[in-house]
């Protein structure tokens, strides 16, 4: 257990962008054990490296010794939260909501530890889905005003592009579960990315009017890279922290490609390394700086994945640039024919086939802009045959640009 006072923490390592009491919450962190939730809607079958921060923030909170909560929202999953979106989003089923939250689960717990008591997770399902609409309306929707409501910035731009009534509803029955953890965890704390700051404060103010008692929250910035992209995506798609979704070599390699201008406050977000090591690997420059990034992308991974996996991803990536006591152990692989490769593929086909890019029509693209690559040499012409000739030590070595590879074995 960590020592020392996690609002402290969450302010140095920037996880902070607006609290409800900045004067008394930080002594509460201080002098007690203190339960505190986020919520997460299933609305995908795997987190994102987007999902990072609040994730980060709850581990945080575990090892300062407070109770974390995590709402898997498979109530309010069936309405969809409007926050941070110009147009309403895909109304998901129950049953696919059900599967998405069962892999989200085993995922949370890798992080925060479910099974061994040191964190909950709830459905809110369990309180949601059974209520009689006109009683929550008196009980709870008579103290909601709709003009503050619609002062909510995530409100203002919907009503731009178009806000149902379905989605108006969201806000009160996010309040509804602060209220209800707040009744049977003694829960005092909610958390989420800012875009949530007017759903968290109606919590607060839900509880007031109803118990009487006090409430806080705290909201996290929303990220972007300094180069303006969305935090978890690249040109290829989002960075998923499902291994089957995104390799752990994948992962490694976002990572260890960030934008220099990102590594200091990726160690101090995604990483537990202390805030003295933070700022000695942000403080390098120049070639020194790629020592920073392989420190950041072997951390994040093994806080994901594992030692062993973040290992394997260190050491396929350390042989890819050429350092012999690497292995490609954990490089994205596919296994081919002896037979198949004897007769020779097209490298459009066999591009596709392993997956290197979406289709073939991406594959053509990709070598027609001189993008790919074959053992490390540019492929000149989309009429190229790749046969035995092409191995070396059992296996051919793909690559789409210059950072996304994959390892064909021979069999």
């Amino acid at each position: 257990m960590e020592t020392g006072n996690v609002f402290e923490v969450f302010k140095e390592r920037g996880f902070i962008q607006q609290v409800t009491d900045e004067e008394n919450l930080p002594q509460i962190l201080r002098k007690k054990k203190v339960t505190a939730y986020i919520g997460f809607d299933p609305t995908a079958d795997s987190f994102h490296a987007g999902s990072l921060m609040p994730i980060m923030a709850l581990v945080h909170l575990q090892r300062h010794g407070h109770f974390p909560i995590v709402i898997l929202g498979d109530g309010t999953a069936m309405i969809g939260d409007p926050s941070g979106k110009t147009e309403m989003r895909q109304v998901l089923y129950a049953e696919q909501i059900q599967k998405n939250g069962e892999k989200m689960k085993v995922q949370l717990n890798h992080y925060l530890h479910f099974d061994q008591g040191k964190a909950a997770l709830v459905h809110n399902g369990d309180w949601l889905l059974g209520l009689k609409y006109i009683d929550f309306l008196r009980d709870i929707g008579r103290h909601f005003s709709v003009n503050r409501m619609l002062a909510a910035e995530s409100y203002k731009i919907r009503l731009e592009t178009g806000l149902s009534f379905l989605e108006f509803n969201y806000q009160l029955l996010q309040a509804y579960d602060f209220l209800t953890l707040f009744r049977s965890h003694n829960c005092i704390l909610q958390m989420g990315g800012d875009d949530q700051w007017g759903n968290i404060v109606a919590g607060i103010d839900l509880i007031r009017r109803i118990e009487g008692k006090q409430a806080y929250g705290i909201t996290f910035p929303l990220l972007e890279t300094a180069a303006g992209q969305k935090m978890g995506k690249t040109a290829s798609g989002a960075v998923w922290l499902d291994a089957e979704k995104t390799s752990p070599y994948e992962f490694y390699q976002y990572w260890i490609n960030v934008d220099d201008r990102d590594v200091k406050r990726f160690l101090a977000f995604f990483t537990l390394l202390s805030m003295d090591e933070v700022n000695r690997l942000g403080s390098l420059e120049g070639a020194e700086l790629r020592n920073a990034k392989q420190v950041l992308a072997y951390e994040a991974t093994k806080i994901t994945h594992g030692e062993e996996a973040a290992e394997s991803a260190k050491q396929a990536s350390r042989s890819i640039f050429g350092d012999t006591k690497g292995d490609l152990n954990g490089m994205p692989s596919s296994t081919i024919s002896w037979k198949s490769l004897d007769q020779g593929i097209n490298i459009v086909e066999l591009v596709a086939q392993v997956g290197l890019v979406s289709s073939k029509s991406d594959a053509r693209r990709l070598i027609q802009q001189g993008g790919c690559y074959i053992n490390n040499e540019k492929v000149s012409t989309i009429e190229m045959i790749v046969d035995l000739s092409y191995l070396i030590d059992g296996h051919v070595i793909l690559r789409a640009g210059k950072k996304r590879y994959h390892r064909i074995i021979v069999a």
